[in-house]
């Protein structure tokens, strides 16, 4: 069972930050969000579209699909990747998910480095940083370097110097010069386009990179939460999500 205590510092997260209004609204109205650190901007820029006060949460997926697992009730939960959603789902703690989004997995580099191909980061010497196992963004950096030939991979994942919590991070050292390149989805290029620049993984060997979302089981605000999702699959949500530089979902 969770302490009292430990329950309240789950819900801290989401609970504290948001859009529109601070945390003195009605459970039943206000909308919680919790979602991808790769869905920033572009739920931030959906939340401007919506009626009424929203909360939302970002940070890796698995840390947020953990959070839901010991006892956190946001409205919506929407993952980089459809695994957790389902899995939630199978466990009774969210309601079926749907895919509401694609992106791609690409290579970060700063806006005038040398680097101009995956190849090049089997070279000695690189400093390069990716995201922990778990994290959806490193689980498609893992499927990528599967698919290479093991000396390949193996030069690759001898330069990575340090594991992120969100591909926030692996962009972020990237931005800063922390690092000379990083795996991240083109979406963060997008929003970061002044810092770094995007180098393409070959089409044979990109991961499919789907979005998966869903209403929370026992939700405080369900109405909320569906119009939530089904505006992310025709309507402003939609728009902000392409504009932000994501794919639509596979018909």
């Amino acid at each position: 069972m969770i302490r009292p205590t430990l329950l309240a510092l789950l819900l801290v997260p989401v609970a504290a930050s948001g859009c529109g209004g601070g945390d003195d609204g009605d459970d039943a109205t206000v909308l919680t969000v919790s979602a991808a650190a790769s869905l920033t901007d572009a739920f931030e820029a959906y939340g401007e579209d919506l009626a009424g006060e929203q909360r939302f949460s970002f940070a890796g997926s698995d840390e947020l699909a953990a959070q839901i697992r010991q006892g956190a009730r946001p409205d919506v939960f929407a993952s980089a990747n459809t695994t957790y959603p389902e899995e939630l789902a199978a466990a009774g703690l969210v309601e079926s998910s749907v895919t509401f989004a694609r992106n791609r997995l690409v290579i970060a580099v700063s806006a005038d480095s040398g680097i101009g191909s995956l190849a090049d980061l089997a070279q000695p010497d690189l400093d390069l940083v990716s995201a922990a196992e778990g994290v959806p963004v490193g689980d498609y950096t893992s499927e990528l370097l599967g698919r290479l030939p093991d000396d390949e991979a193996d030069a690759i994942l001898a330069n990575v110097r340090s594991e992120e919590s969100d591909v926030k991070g692996v962009i972020g050292k990237v931005a800063q010069g922390a690092a000379d390149a990083g795996f991240v989805y083109s979406s963060d290029i997008a929003a970061s386009a002044d810092e770094v620049r995007e180098v393409p993984i070959p089409a044979r060997l990109e991961p499919e990179v789907a979005y998966g979302i869903a209403v929370v089981s026992h939700a405080p605000n369900p109405e909320g939460a569906r119009e939530f999702v089904d505006r992310l699959l025709e309507g402003a949500g939609a728009e902000a999500l392409t504009a932000a530089g994501f794919l639509p979902p596979p018909k």
